[in-house]
């Protein structure tokens, strides 16, 4: 199956389903915000303005909202700029940063909003225990009966869920209007007053210490995201419903600070804000509290039960990981996860086991933490795909919604990540490690998903920034790195010379493998094809880091004279051309000439007899024969780059040179070694008297070594064969030898 056509079945969804047609208020609204507005409102927000003050409250109402709301401009200009299907935050954050961190956040996800069900029932039901007293000995039962009863409503359909939503949404409705009406009537100017200043009571609370309790009260709006796939207008929906959820929570959470905040002492506010509520309700309707409270737990455990089955079903869908794919097929009316539904049932009640009857909440504060990380995680990876979206400056992206910039984006990123440590920071580093996790995980299976996603215009946008920048800065001997032109043909019959290359490239410098094919481009098209599908699986096979190039042209020599003067990527311009040595007398004059080409274009020549690769008896020794700094400086860095590889890391390097006379030995190696500390490298240095010919000693020193480096310069004209056959004499008897012929572009001392 091809990407496009996986891509296709994706967004299809289950054959002979009609998706669900919710709109803006009953499909993202909604949820929204009966998981905004939660728990903490009536259990933790009074506490928080009673240890902060009112206006310390308020401070920590925005910098809370203030990264929400963020999220939800980010979550607006990515769902207006490409069409939505199922999965919410994954599926928006795989179609921007592809597969594997949307399939890696999108299974955190997954897990996050599976555990927040059991989370929201042992929050209900210690609810209930604290309100009924005598319900206590049978708390698990409590939370297996609501978990099976909220099972039912969500397997009936999203439809039917959202109509019972509406009935929960009215009783937190009524309970606000009870416990913020039954408050202004008791608001007093004198309290207002007396409480809007901090009055931190213990040494373990202060502003961050209350911003982390409070900042989950924030959080929700993903409940809406997750309905994407059941959504009749995706685009309009998502951004409509999340900042309008977003800003009604504000508003309420605001109200609330500054009214309860002068209706309630400063001691009601830190030990019985909730009571005080009940007490103060108008009429005295304090049930009605209490029942907002069950609503606020019972509508988020429902949520959480309609958005976690939709994550994973997409993530089936888009075969992220193979055995997802079961949970792909929806219900064959309206495409309802429901054996995604069936799992998450399993886990809620796994867990509500493993609680136990305990009502005392400490399974509760465990997953809260889990949960609110997940989260958190989620929100900031929906930033960065805005973000990379946006600053990518891909013309594909043009979303309708137009107040968004990729600043805000980045803020909300960041902001997720410093809330995530300042709330609890093992808790961030455990849930950024099973994200890492399972991003590499993904990353090393090997599945035929693939998106149009942003990662290729972000990185084009930097690529292309980056090397005008590279251009416009002057070439200086210390900021030289190998870029290599590598004559390999087929890789496969000269996979030695392509190891050397990657050894001496890889990871400092730019590799490219380079064949030319002789023909017509127009008839031979095909074979280019497939030669460059065989460089690039040479690379893929061997994992070597390179970039493979197929030419085709007329004559091998006239083509790839072009092609040593045409081969660059802006400012990176190959430096070094190497490519193996030729012991054909008939090819010695084309041969030079192609040498001489590359000289004049200003690359150094590097030429490679390979004998055998190293491993058999350990890397041995590299031997560096010193006949100038010119061609010198080349071969001792190139040496030490070897050294780099874990291959090589253990191999000695010997500069060694040959001298006439005896009185020049002490000065001729302390030259040398002066040279070699000054150069920041480890090697030995020996200098050798003898007049004997070269070859001979050249012989006898380094007949044993791993790799031999040579300095050489190109033959007058004329006299091609000449140097061919005297260096084929030369080399005959040697181990693996790389001739090197520089630029002058090296300077060992910079």
């Amino acid at each position: 199956m091809t990407p496009h056509s996986t891509t296709q079945r994706v967004e299809a969804g289950s054959a002979g389903s009609v998706p669900n047609q919710l709109g803006t208020f009953g499909g993202v609204f909604t949820p929204s915000i009966l998981t905004i507005l939660g728990v903490i409102m009536f259990m933790r927000a009074g506490f928080v303005v009673g240890q902060a003050g009112i206006a310390q409250a308020l401070l920590i109402l925005l910098l809370a909202e203030a990264i929400t709301f963020l999220t939800a401009l980010s979550i607006a200009a990515v769902s207006t700029n490409t069409p939505v299907a199922g999965g919410g935050a994954y599926f928006l954050i795989s179609r921007s940063l592809g597969p594997e961190s949307g399939g890696a956040i999108g299974l955190a996800l997954f897990l996050a909003q599976a555990i927040s069900v059991p989370f929201y029932i042992l929050g209900f039901t210690e609810a209930v225990v604290r309100s009924f007293p005598s319900t206590a000995p049978g708390f698990q039962w409590i939370a297996t009966a609501m978990a099976l009863a909220l099972f039912v409503v969500a397997y009936i359909g999203a439809t039917w869920a959202t109509k019972t939503q509406y009935i929960i949404m009215s009783i937190l409705g009524l309970s606000v209007v009870a416990f913020l009406g039954g408050a202004l009537l008791n608001f007093q100017p004198a309290l207002f007053s007396e409480n809007w200043t901090a009055a931190y009571q213990g040494t373990d609370f202060n502003f961050w210490v209350l911003f982390a309790i409070y900042f989950p009260a924030v959080t929700g709006i993903m409940a809406g995201v997750n309905m994407s796939g059941d959504l009749k207008n995706p685009a309009r929906s998502l951004p409509r419903g999340t900042l309008l959820a977003v800003g009604v929570g504000f508003v309420i959470y605001a109200a609330q600070m500054l009214i309860c905040g002068g209706a309630q002492t400063r001691n009601q506010l830190v030990n019985a804000s909730f009571e005080t509520l009940c007490a103060q309700a108008l009429l005295g309707t304090g049930f009605v509290v209490v029942a907002g409270v069950f609503a606020a737990t019972l509508s988020s455990a429902l949520g959480s039960f309609l958005g976690a089955p939709r994550v994973l079903q997409a993530l089936g869908r888009d075969q992220v990981l193979p055995y997802l794919s079961f949970f792909a097929r929806g219900s064959r009316r309206s495409g309802e996860p429901r054996r995604a539904l069936v799992l998450t049932l399993g886990m809620t009640l796994g867990i509500i086991a493993l609680a136990g009857n305990d009502p005392s909440g400490g399974a509760f504060n465990i997953l809260a933490a889990v949960v609110t990380m997940f989260f958190l995680y989620t929100y900031g990876m929906v930033n960065l795909a805005a973000f990379v979206e946006s600053f990518g400056g891909n013309p594909s992206f043009r979303p309708r919604f137009r107040y968004y910039h990729w600043l805000t984006a980045l803020a909300g990123a960041g902001g997720c990540v410093w809330a995530a440590f300042l709330i609890d920071p093992f808790a961030a580093l455990g849930a950024a490690f099973v994200v890492v996790l399972l991003f590499f995980y993904i990353q090393r299976r090997a599945f035929l998903t693939r998106f149009g996603d942003a990662r290729w215009g972000f990185y084009y946008s930097q690529l292309r920034n980056l090397l005008l920048r590279l251009s416009a800065v002057p070439v200086h001997p210390k900021n030289w790195r190998p870029t290599i032109l590598v004559l390999s043909g087929n890789p496969e019959t000269r996979a030695d010379l392509v190891t050397y290359a990657i050894w001496i490239g890889s990871g400092r410098g730019v590799v490219t493998l380079a064949e030319i094919l002789v023909g017509d481009l127009k008839n031979i098209s095909n074979l280019r094809l497939a030669a460059k599908e065989r460089l690039s699986r040479f690379l893929r096979e061997r994992q070597f880091q390179a970039f493979p190039e197929v030419a085709v042209v007329p004559d091998f020599d006239e083509g790839l004279s072009v092609l040593l003067q045409s081969h660059s990527i802006g400012a990176l311009k190959p430096n070094i051309v190497l490519l193996g040595w030729s012991s054909a007398p008939e090819r010695s004059v084309p041969f030079v000439r192609h040498l001489r080409s590359a000289q004049v274009l200003g690359m150094s020549l590097a030429i490679l007899k390979v004998r055998k690769l190293p491993g058999d008896r350990g890397p041995g020794r590299i031997d560096v024969w010193w006949r100038g700094r010119e061609n010198g400086s080349l071969m001792v860095v190139l040496a030490y780059l070897l050294t780099l590889n874990w291959q090589w890391s253990d191999a000695e390097i010997r500069v060694l040179r040959l001298i006439h006379d005896e009185a020049g030995r002490e000065p001729a190696t302390k030259a040398l070694e002066e040279l070699v500390h000054a150069a920041r490298i480890q090697a030995t240095v020996q200098v050798l008297v003898s007049t004997r010919p070269f070859s001979e000693i050249l012989r006898s020193h380094s007949q044993d070594a791993a790799l031999v480096f040579l300095g050489f310069k190109l033959p007058e004209e004329g006299k091609e064969a000449e140097f061919q056959a005297r260096y084929q004499q030369m080399l005959e008897p040697l181990p693996t030898t790389l001739l090197v012929c520089s630029s002058g572009a090296v300077d060992l001392l910079a």
